[in-house]
């Protein structure tokens, strides 16, 4: 019982802080209050390095969210990693995880940025190799390369904005036009730590980490970082990449959804929704409308997370099985999680009333009033018609449908942590959408034609019968199972594949050429160890004439003499 009282403890403290921090966030929006805290570490040249913590209504509320999240998670793990050995080490890596991203959070300054933006890094690595495999290695191998990529575009605005003699986001107030490099490259960090195309394979493989961690990382902290860093960068100054930006996160979003709709595994399903609304949110992003981004990146935090901790639930009572082929029939055997499991994917499909519904249906007709091709806007309601179908796939195949293995498996809902910790992000998940609309979101004047309106109930509808036909056991892919549309379709356009051995292919056969015609070829005798072999060599002998045979001594001091008389 000490494990459970020390997971209470650590429940409860994150929960206070969440909720003074919340109210405070709310009292910094309508005060229009922020404070910025500044002080000088050094000192080098005309430029000054300094710690700068910038505390506004964004910052404290998205750092609220995450440590409801993350207590919620805590609390959740005192019953999903009972009996495990290293339970110290888990407890403090997810601490540094929520360390790292309270200082990314309150952070305008890119060095200190960087610090937070390593630190999810570092810590998603060692997590999704927690379980020690050559799965979860190679997993966290993809997850840690493809994160570099932004550390090192991050490095180099770092660079570039010595130029500027400042790293704070406020200095660029008057500079934005000069600073079009530093943009760019804090735009492409940011694709690449929320996985959109084409750094959208690591996702999915950093499923190989603990269920606790993947509702924390997918829901509020590590995918989120490069969403909150664009909007950061959105309360400065008009962002310019907005085409580029539009048609990566319409790609994203059409490829997970798409992907989604042809996989079994229940945590790579809602590993492929998160990324679906992660381009949703940069595309928001693209459209210019930022507070409608935030909002949907704090409604995500919640219904995402409840879905991964619910579905954790199912593979912990099914010990470790993921197979969605296997499940079955869980309003009998699981009838609370089952609940919790259908309230959390209908927030994700935009149910009306529901916490995904208020900032999703508001993305989709405010791209219907903007200025937006008409490409990206079908690849918008097609994708949000893809989400609704695989939302209700998965919803057939564990709630609906018999149970394949019911004479192998005793399912429950467990002895009562795991459920009490879904509880609060239940209740969030159902009424915090239309709170936050009424608390934080401005009036948004909506004036679409009637047909316009309805359009996405008529997607959400078709998705509807898209998911449950393709759940149905007479509808069969089993003629179309070695069809290269629907491989190429459920392996992410093979993204992962493009991802992993192509591109370590050359740099590694490039260092074996470099190790065997050089290391081990011609600097084994021209490099120091041969030049240090043939002084040694030369100085013993030069030693042994001087010092053993007077003759050849003779010999040197007549050469010597001969030719300083000669020359």
């Amino acid at each position: 019982m000490f494990v459970l009282s020390m997971w209470n403890l650590i429940f409860l403290f994150f929960f206070t802080f969440s909720f003074m921090l919340f109210f405070l966030g709310i009292l910094f929006l309508n005060t229009s209050f922020s404070l910025y805290f500044s002080w000088v570490i050094f000192s080098w040249g005309s430029t000054d390095v300094n710690m700068i913590f910038l505390f506004d209504w964004v910052s404290v509320m998205f750092l609220s969210f995450v440590l409801f999240i993350s207590g919620s998670v805590f609390y959740y793990s005192g019953e999903y990693m009972e009996g495990e050995l290293n339970l110290s080490r888990f407890i403090f890596l997810l601490g540094g995880f929520v360390g790292s991203m309270g200082l990314l959070i309150f952070s305008p300054n890119l060095i200190s940025i960087l610090l937070g933006w390593d630190g999810l890094g570092l810590v998603s690595y060692c997590l999704v190799i927690y379980y020690q495999n050559y799965k979860s290695l190679n997993a966290g191998t993809l997850t840690v390369l493809s994160n570099r990529v932004g550390d090192v575009l991050i490095l180099l605005g770092i660079v570039w904005m010595i130029n500027f003699g400042d790293w704070s986001f406020v200095a660029w107030l008057g500079n934005s036009e000069s600073l079009y490099l530093t943009s760019a490259l804090i735009v492409l960090a940011s694709l690449t730590k929320s996985a959109q195309i084409p750094f959208s394979a690591w996702l999915p493989a950093a499923m190989a980490a603990p269920t606790p961690v993947s509702s924390l990382v997918h829901s509020s902290t590590l995918v989120t970082a490069g969403i909150y860093l664009v909007i950061r960068l959105g309360w400065v100054y008009d962002f310019w990449m907005n085409e580029l930006l539009m048609i990566v996160s319409v790609m994203t979003m059409f490829m997970a959804g798409l992907g989604a709709c042809f996989e079994f595994d229940l945590k790579k399903i809602i590993a492929l929704s998160t990324l679906s609304q992660l381009g949703l949110m940069m595309y928001s992003l693209s459209l210019g409308l930022v507070k409608v981004a935030l909002f949907h990146l704090l409604m995500h935090a919640l219904f995402k997370a409840l879905l991964f901790m619910s579905s954790g639930c199912i593979i912990h009572g099914f010990k470790g099985w993921q197979d969605i082929r296997m499940m079955g029939n869980m309003m009998v055997s699981l009838p609370f999680i089952s609940s919790c499991f259908v309230i959390s994917n209908l927030a994700l499909s935009g149910m009306p009333f529901l916490a995904g519904f208020y900032s999703k249906d508001m993305i989709l007709e405010l791209s219907l009033m903007g200025e937006v091709n008409l490409l990206s806007l079908f690849l918008l309601f097609l994708s949000t018609g893809l989400t609704v179908s695989y939302t209700f796939r998965l919803i057939y195949y564990l709630v609906r449908r018999d149970f394949v293995l019911s004479g192998s498996c005793n399912l429950s809902d467990g002895w009562g942590v795991m459920m009490k910790s879904c509880v609060g992000l239940t209740i969030f998940s159902v009424f915090f959408g239309s709170l936050i609309s009424w608390l934080v979101m401005d009036v948004i004047s909506i004036i679409i034609p009637v047909f316009l309106k309805n359009l996405t109930l008529m997607v959400c509808i078709l998705g509807t019968f898209l998911g449950f036909f393709m759940s149905q056991s007479s509808y069969s892919f089993s003629k179309l199972k070695f069809s290269f549309a629907i491989w190429f379709s459920g392996s992410m356009w093979f993204l992962p594949y493009i991802s992993s051995q192509p591109m370590v292919f050359a740099p590694l056969k490039l260092g074996s050429e470099i190790m065997k015609f050089g290391d081990m070829g011609w600097l084994e005798f021209l490099g120091g160890q041969g030049l240090s072999g043939y002084i040694n060599t030369l100085s013993s002998k030069i030693q042994f004439m001087s010092m053993n045979n007077l003759k050849i001594f003779i010999l040197i001091m007549w050469i010597l003499l001969s030719f300083l008389m000669f020359f």
